[in-house]
């Protein structure tokens, strides 16, 4: 029981609370713009709607969903060298790989 919560804690957080953080600290001036950003990169989940059955609790996200693939994954780290608002999905996307990550490897299912 408490290995669930603190896993639906701590992936909440990661992909609304944690953006926020991100935006605010390295983005003060454009915070709320930069915070939007980050949370409308959780779009990529959408992936998940061609998958049967399209939640499945003992299936991991990263190297499935064809937006979750190394391939995927491998672009949106190259996102990080452009500017501006490429960057910023750069880094929401990772973020958004990286909660994925560690909700399946590293947690309870």
């Amino acid at each position: 029981m408490d290995c669930f919560f603190w896993k639906t804690v701590t992936h909440y957080f990661l992909h609304l609370i944690f953006p926020g953080i991100i935006a605010f600290v390295f983005y003060r001036k454009d915070w709320k713009k930069v915070y939007l950003i980050l949370l409308a990169t959780m779009l990529v989940d959408l992936d998940h709607l061609f998958a049967d059955p399209i939640f499945d609790p003992n299936r991991g996200s990263i190297g499935f969903h064809f937006l979750h693939s190394y391939y995927a994954i491998a672009v949106y780290f190259l996102m990080l060298f452009f500017k501006g608002n490429i960057r910023i999905i750069g880094i929401g996307l990772l973020l958004h790989m990286l909660t994925d990550f560690q909700d399946f490897n590293l947690w309870c299912h």
